[in-house]
């Protein structure tokens, strides 16, 4: 009998957080160094234990007089005062301004006894010591051609802060400023908030730690969550520690687990939360804890736990020293008690996003850390999306501001969640409502930004990758290029979103735009280096038992050779589909222009379609099919844009550093189209 889970009544996102907010992340406060505690949040009241400055001090460089002495004093009749010495920053005065003298004094050193104004130098004159100008054997003078007022350009002890005042309260987030302030009060220790200690285990059999060596035939993949999470928490404030992955045992996992919960404030799993056989966590929590959700009504997410672990019992681990990063962190006597706990999804855009809508403020919180500073933008729909789950949808956007006084576009960038490149390729999400079933184009949207200072990309493209276009966009300040192939980015320039689409090989589609130029490349077949099957052209994949690796539809390569197919198909009186369905491996697919190149490489086809540079670069052997054209068009009304006159110009060769030229004299098998010529 399965012991499967079912996903039966999902709470809503409200239930889950409270659900999270019943949770204890509460650290104890500790006393760090001042070196250490930027961004930290002071714990308790700082008072000012001494004056500061602590003595009155000049506020500019001058001389010290006696005000008085001044009065009167102008352009036309100046006082005349005896200079009895000096006195510098950082030394004791060790003269008396008596009156009918005074003292050179620099910006900062202490006021001598007897001044209480300063003069500045610029409206002073040095005569000589007999008062004209002229030398003798008495002091120097100085000629005062203005009058200051007792306390003038002198800064009193005590005028910063006064000994005894509050200098910071409980709750302020250390900053430069603030930790300034405690330097010049002498504090090296002050008292914070403690971090809550994060405990993350990713789970999955299937997981690598990003540095070992992955093997893709036992269908391995580097762990993205165990990091990616990590640094979530430690922007929200907390203290992350890294615990080794967790296999779909349940042993394993409760040990790992339990282990976690003894250590840290709270435990995040990713992973193993689904409702699948092997998915065991909630089994866990539920028999060495307490399971308070199982399941939200969100998109991505929906396979979220909540609950609590109870602490003892730990074995205390395997001492492989993978787990525990920082481990001396058994405190607060956690040997009792309970330790909070969420279950995030797998995929890694569905982990962020719980991560950041549920679990992040409840760090924040815990931590004395601030809510971070708004950051939504309002924008409008580029396209229309439909949708209709019932769930509220966490939809990741990107957006593209064209400068003009409408809001900026948004579309979306939903790979799904298991795509990583979505986390990058997206700037914020659109919360959709679970009753809403489409947005229409044009529509108003708000847009909850991954954090105040994201930068929309100044240009927006879309098509096919290719390997001059990834150096050519190394030309521009801050791109996006969306790689969605030939076929799907004409469809989206089409559709008024991006500024321009790239397309390479043949087309049937027409779209109004401006082409900027472009460049030809050598295609063909990558076999493997000294082409050891003699491969010589698209019939042997055919006739002959060859393993082929092939391009996916949207692909211009995989249009160019379609094309090629059905040439030999004219030339046989043959159906082209019967060709291909000769060819094996004709439907295997791989994403990026070097994927079947990789193949050949590591030996899982015999021949695959692809480029003469990355044939050469890859140390393959290469059979030229053709070459191919490669044009980029810019939509009609943004070929005005700043950044699409930069890519033109690039193109045209005058980008800066050597254009498109440059590029394409590193590229074998590449040769350049013109503007006008594409």
């Amino acid at each position: 009998m399965s012991d499967r889970k079912e996903f039966r009544d999902l709470a809503t996102p409200e239930a889950a957080r409270e659900a999270i907010e019943s949770l204890d992340l509460s650290p104890t406060p500790e006393t760090v160094s001042l070196a250490d505690a930027r961004g930290r949040v002071l714990a308790e009241r700082v008072d000012a234990a001494i004056d500061v400055p602590g003595f009155d001090r000049a506020s500019m460089d001058g001389y010290a007089v006696r005000a008085r002495e001044t009065f009167g004093a102008d352009e036309a009749d100046p006082a005349e005062l005896d200079l009895v010495g000096a006195v510098h920053a950082g030394a004791a005065p060790d003269v008396t301004v008596e009156p009918g003298t005074c003292a050179e004094i620099s910006t900062g050193a202490v006021m001598p006894d007897g001044a209480d104004a300063v003069v500045m130098v610029e409206r002073t004159d040095e005569l000589g010591s007999g008062g004209d100008g002229v030398d003798d054997d008495g002091p120097s003078r100085i000629a005062v051609r203005t009058s200051v007022a007792p306390g003038d350009h002198v800064m009193t002890a005590g005028t910063d802060i006064a000994a005894g005042a509050r200098a910071l309260g409980p709750g302020t987030r250390l900053t430069p400023r603030e930790i300034g302030l405690l330097s010049a009060l002498g504090v090296d220790e002050v008292p914070v908030e403690g971090r809550p200690r994060v405990g993350i285990v990713s789970t999955g059999d299937e997981l690598v730690r990003p540095g070992e060596a992955l093997n893709p035939d036992r269908g391995e993949i580097y762990d993205v969550n165990s990091t990616t999470i990590a640094a979530g928490v430690e922007e929200a404030g907390g203290e992350p520690v890294l615990y080794s992955h967790a296999g779909d045992d349940y042993d394993e996992m409760e040990r790992l687990l339990r282990r976690a919960a003894d250590e840290c404030d709270l435990v995040l799993s990713s992973g193993s939360t689904s409702a699948s056989a092997v998915d065991v966590i909630y089994r866990v929590i539920e028999a060495r804890g307490e399971l308070l959700l199982h399941g939200v009504a969100v998109k991505p997410g929906k396979p979220m736990l909540i609950g609590r672990l109870d602490r003892g019992g730990s074995d205390g681990g395997d001492g492989d020293g993978d787990e525990g990063v920082g481990e001396d962190a058994a405190r607060n006597d956690a040997s009792v008690g309970e330790s909070a706990y969420v279950g995030l999804p797998g995929y890694p855009v569905s982990a962020l996003t719980i991560f950041r809508t549920f679990v992040a403020p409840a760090i924040r919180d815990a931590a004395g850390q601030p809510e971070p500073a708004t950051a939504t933008v309002e924008g409008r729909m580029g396209v229309s999306e439909r949708y209709s789950e019932g769930r509220l949808r966490l939809m990741p956007v990107g957006l593209l501001d064209l400068d003009d006084d409408a809001p900026p576009l948004v579309y979306p960038v939903d790979k799904g969640s298991g795509a990583t490149t979505s986390l990058v390729e997206a700037d914020g999400v659109v919360a959709v409502d679970p009753d809403t079933e489409v947005l229409d184009a044009g529509e108003a949207v708000e847009v909850q930004l991954f954090s105040p200072d994201v930068r929309p990309p100044t240009l927006l493209g879309v098509g096919e990758d290719d390997p001059a276009l990834n150096r050519l966009l190394d030309r521009l300040a801050n791109p996006r290029y969306l790689a969605v192939g030939s076929r799907e980015g004409h469809r989206r320039l089409r559709d008024g979103v991006p500024d321009v689409a790239v397309t390479a090989g043949p087309t049937d589609r027409e779209v109004g735009a401006e082409a900027l130029g472009g460049w030809t490349r050598e295609w063909g077949l990558v076999v493997p280096d000294g082409n050891p099957e003699a491969v010589t052209g698209i019939a042997d994949l055919v006739d002959r038992d060859l393993r082929f690796r092939n391009r996916p539809t949207v692909s211009g390569l995989r249009r160019s050779l379609d094309t090629a197919l059905d040439d030999l198909a004219d030339e046989r009186d043959a159906d082209r589909r019967d060709l291909a369905e000769r060819i094996d491996g004709y439907e295997r697919t791989a994403k990026a222009f070097e994927s079947p190149a990789r193949a050949v490489v590591a030996g899982d086809a015999d021949a695959g379609l692809g480029l003469r540079e990355t044939a050469e670069r890859l140390g393959c052997a290469f059979v030229p099919l053709g070459e191919q054209s490669v044009v980029v068009r810019a939509a009609p009304d943004r070929a005005g844009r700043e950044p699409v006159a930069a890519l033109a110009a690039a193109l045209d060769g005058d980008g800066g550093r050597g254009g498109i030229d440059a590029i394409l004299a590193d590229l074998s098998g590449y040769s350049r189209n013109s503007r006008n010529d594409p």
